[in-house]
């Protein structure tokens, strides 16, 4: 009888367990690269539970070199994506409703790097050299910067060439460039890696110098806003997942090691990195003034040919984060 009672219980739990899976409701999200610290909070909130608290069930896939995330959305495989503002509005621009719920990222953590020993020093130095610029969407700041202090970037001796740069140093470390583009809590460490000291690189950080354009914000598709039921699964997304990114700047050890457990490489480097994404990440809420720096510096470089209208929505992250 005893046997039997154990039996029933446990029938009893795995059934209450596959009921609960079953009223989860499934979501989605793209990230905008590989699994890293980058994206540590949206990883942490799943490994603590935070998103099963809240009755979802979220299916985290990484990005890559050949994956676009405003594709992805557009061709219906992710619910929200993770992005930088330009790419989400250069899209919206073409036809795919992006709109912004969650800005998790108030700081940018681009920058250009270049050896002391190089011909660049100063902003008055780049005319004529080749800087280093990953594209899919991460360009935009770059040529909003150049325009910004009226460099051309086709090349030439009163101009800027522009190298495609692949998603590491190999060009600083080739000398396919004078300066390249990194982030300060990825590629500039694989520098450091490489063997370029922080004392030998001048360092060019958009932010610091007022260039920096929102990054890794969520983004959905604005005409799901309209269903009431993917409304409330936003709201409890991003109530999750800020309280994931919390977590994550708390305690970033552990982070990156949930990071590594679900594809992360190298855990000193997603240790490290982790330190340094904490000091990007703000309460959630999207600041309007940077939202129309961001704007203004698209439409200056012709990014964008017109001032976007309900690009962002702070209805989810008032109801989140409250």
């Amino acid at each position: 009888m005893k046997k039997l009672m154990v039996a029933l219980m446990a029938s009893a739990m795995a059934l209450a367990a596959a009921q609960a899976a079953m009223a989860a409701d499934k979501v989605t999200l793209q990230l905008k690269w590989v699994a890293q610290g980058q994206f540590g909070g949206y990883f942490v909130a799943k490994d603590k539970g935070f998103y099963k608290e809240e009755g979802l069930d979220v299916d985290i896939k990484p990005g890559g070199p050949d994956i676009a995330p405003e594709q992805v959305i557009a061709g219906g495989g992710a619910d929200v994506i993770v992005d930088w503002m330009g790419g989400a509005l250069v899209a919206r621009e073409k036809g795919v409703p992006l709109i912004n719920i969650a800005q998790p990222y108030d700081k940018s953590g681009l920058e250009l790097i270049c050896p002391k020993d190089g011909p660049v020093k100063t902003e008055a130095d780049f005319k004529g050299h080749t800087l280093g610029v990953w594209f899919f969407g991460n360009e935009y700041p770059f040529f909003a910067w150049m325009h910004k202090i009226g460099l051309k970037t086709d090349g030439g001796k009163d101009g800027v060439t522009v190298l495609k740069q692949s998603f590491d140093v190999q060009p600083l470390v080739q000398k396919q460039a004078d300066c390249i583009s990194v982030m300060t809590y990825n590629e500039y460490w694989q520098a450091v890696d490489a063997g370029f000291k922080p004392e030998d690189l001048i360092v060019f950080n958009y932010s610091k110098l007022g260039n920096d354009l929102l990054e890794d914000g969520l983004y959905v598709n604005e005409t799901k806003l309209k269903d009431a039921k993917f409304k409330a699964n936003m709201v409890k997304f991003v109530r999750a997942s800020m309280k994931g990114w919390k977590y994550a700047v708390e305690h970033p050890d552990e982070a990156a090691e949930i990071v590594m457990d679900n594809g992360g490489q190298d855990e000193n480097h997603q240790k490290r990195m982790m330190g340094e994404v904490a000091k990007l990440i703000g309460t959630g809420k999207l600041d309007e003034k940077l939202y129309d720096r961001t704007v203004d510096a698209l439409l200056d470089q012709k990014i964008i040919n017109k001032k976007p209208t309900g690009a962002y929505t702070h209805e989810i992250t008032d109801a989140a984060l409250k």
